[in-house]
């Protein structure tokens, strides 16, 4: 059996100083205050990360180079970062590229370590809040089509983010019964529409605030909708060009464990209908149009910290334990508890990462890299 030993770690409560945690086949088997009361080591250890919508890294974005290689490596850029679960995300594409990237995954599945399948953000979204999304492939679902693409995709489609507004009950309901997170994004569905679809069981909504029905004060839109639900969670992009720092803090405040990270993160692409250019520490397409961020997790809960008044232990829950639960995995990562996987983050006093465990491995690292 593994231990690390007196450490300073963080659980959803918050912060316990002074603890040995110990794993063994992957797992937590214990954690225990050190009785020795030795140094405490000078350094923080917390779960390893999750990024529920991420499109590539390492200079792979997946949609435009499907294969078993790229998320392969994918994977490996993304350990070292300390993301030690993640969702490959595709944009609204053709149906030839969707099945594409459905066939990889199926075939890496068995293979596969931090990622967890697919976010499908698209295509069954509204074109008027369609972002960077091609509007030529947003099309409405037929039911006949969600229940191909299910059995396709086989057990890999793990969320997917639609416009209710567009969308028949009976597709929605039965993303539902097979156990797909659907989320609300890339609408203009009205406070009412937005409130409806939440109560009939839509659970999250995607990168809150951008590409969606504006807060206004006569027309609430879709942010208000999810602001005053008791149980809709939503994800957040915290990088302070694609919402306001401001913004993040007053959503936070009001929406708690229901509110968590995401980077939407992309990389530099030259080919296929999503080519992404970095500029000034963001990446917009080729005319300009805002699409994914340059983030890691880690810089976002920098970033929520150092700028939207957000405590380091719920930063750190935005980033593990909250979207763990939204995917009902709270209790094999996202959080140390005893049988919890034994994924780590290990942060030195700068609070960069200086060791990432992967399922009680330590994951090497490349030489020089501070993340």
């Amino acid at each position: 059996m593994q231990s690390l030993q007196n450490q300073n770690i963080f659980l959803p409560t918050g912060l316990q100083t002074q603890q040995d945690i110990s794993f063994e086949n992957g797992l937590i088997k214990e954690i225990k205050p050190n009785v020795n009361h030795s140094e405490t080591q000078n350094t923080y250890l917390l779960p390893g990360f999750i990024d529920l919508q991420i499109y590539g890294a390492a200079g792979k974005l997946f949609s435009a180079e499907p294969s078993t290689e790229s998320i392969r490596i994918i994977e490996d850029q993304l350990l070292q970062e300390g993301t030690t679960s993640f969702l490959i995300c595709l944009a609204t594409n053709t149906p030839k590229v969707f099945n594409q990237c459905i066939s990889v995954i199926k075939e890496y599945r068995n293979n596969a370590r931090n990622c967890l399948g697919l976010h499908l953000e698209g295509p069954f979204i509204n074109p008027e809040k369609r972002g960077a999304h091609v509007k030529a492939y947003i099309r409405k679902a037929s039911l006949d089509e969600i229940k191909a693409l299910l059995d396709f995709g086989d057990g890999t489609i793990k969320m997917m983010t639609l416009a209710p507004e567009l969308q028949d009950d009976d597709v929605i309901q039965y993303l539902l019964d097979n156990r797909v997170v659907v989320s609300l994004g890339h609408s203009s569905a009205t406070f009412e529409q937005a409130t409806k679809a939440y109560n009939q069981g839509i659970q999250t909504t995607t990168h809150l605030f951008n590409a969606m029905s504006a807060l206004q004060h006569r027309a609430p839109g879709i942010p208000t909708a999810v602001l005053n639900h008791q149980t809709a969670m939503a994800s957040i992009i915290a990088d302070g060009l694609h919402v306001d720092f401001e913004v993040v803090k007053m959503a936070a405040k009001v929406m708690k464990e229901r509110l968590f990270i995401i980077t939407d993160a992309v990389t530099e692409c030259n080919s296929g209908p999503y080519q992404h250019h970095a500029v000034e520490g963001k990446f917009v397409m080729p005319d300009g149009t805002l699409s994914g961020s340059a983030m890691t997790m880690l810089q976002s809960i920098k970033n929520c910290v150092n700028h939207c008044n957000i405590s380091l232990s719920d930063a750190i829950s935005m980033a593990t334990y909250y979207p763990a639960k939204l995917i009902k995995k709270e209790n094999e990562i996202g959080r140390l508890a005893i049988n919890a996987e034994a994924n780590f983050v290990v942060l030195n006093k700068q609070m960069d990462i200086a060791q990432v465990f992967y399922k009680g491995e330590q994951i090497k690292r490349n030489k020089g890299a501070s993340i």
